[in-house]
Formats: structure tokens, C-alpha cells, sequence
């Protein structure tokens, strides 16, 4: 949870969180997991974290979803995130999904050069749509 908060607050959001470690614990760790998740730690603490899901592509079948990769602040430039984001990778490839998406905010420069890194492509054309519930 301490990462979550974490990642709101640098994305700009930190009152959006409403999900809670008991929603994380039933919805990740219950009978039906609803997200497979990875951390990194380090002298025993937890400061890296990718969370992702399955989604399905009409166009390209199954998908793994990139929900959340974060790194702690004080723990970045270690090769935390790459080893993250290559288990997120390593997963989709063994699942034989046939992508890996997510998305990334236009003003974070730190992370579209490390995903340009990995020749990922950037869409444009598409707008995020929601509703809250």
C-alpha cells in the first residue's frame, strides 16, 4: 500500500486511492485472483512493485495489462524497474499472450525513455475513457 500511495502522489492523485490491503488481499491472493503481482525488496522491505492483469484483444487474443510498475524513490537507477519489467515481460511471453500494454504519462519523461529503451510503441490517436462507480 505505501508504494501505491506513493505513485498516486508523484502521479499528482493521491486522494484516488480507495482500494485497501484487504481489497488487495481478496482480490489478488483469493480463490479467484483478479491480478498477478511481482516485488522487489531490499534489506527486507518492499521497494519495487509490478502489477498486472489479463485482458482479452478482439484484434489480438490475450493481453497482458501493465497496471502499475513503480519503484521507491530512494531505491531507482538500481535495475529494480528493468529486472520488474522484464518479469512482467518473461510472464506474457511463457503465457503466450500476445502483447504486453500499459500506459504512461505524457509528462513523465523518466519513463518513456526507459520504456523507448525496450523499443515499445506509443499510441496517439487513442483517448482514455472511464466511469467511476
Amino acid at each position: 500500500m505505501r508504494l501505491i500511495h506513493e505513485l498516486a502522489l508523484f502521479e499528482k492523485a493521491p486522494n484516488e486511492v480507495i482500494a485497501t490491503e484487504e481489497t488487495l488481499l481478496k482480490c489478488g491472493f483469493g480463490e479467484n485472483p483478479l491480478f498477478i503481482s511481482w516485488v522487489a525488496e531490499m534489506q527486507g522491505n518492499v521497494v519495487g512493485m509490478a502489477l498486472c492483469y489479463i485482458r482479452y484483444s478482439t484484434w489480438k487474443g490475450p493481453v497482458l495489462y501493465l497496471e502499475d510498475l513503480v519503484v521507491t524513490e530512494n531505491a531507482r537507477g538500481m535495475g529494480i524497474g528493468k529486472a520488474l519489467f522484464e518479469q512482467c515481460i518473461d510472464y506474457a511471453k511463457n503465457q503466450n499472450y500476445s502483447r504486453m500494454v500499459w500506459q504512461v504519462l505524457d509528462w513523465n519523461e523518466p519513463a518513456i525513455e526507459f520504456y523507448r529503451r525496450y523499443q515499445a510503441s506509443f499510441e496517439s490517436e487513442w483517448l482514455n475513457a472511464y466511469i467511476d462507480f
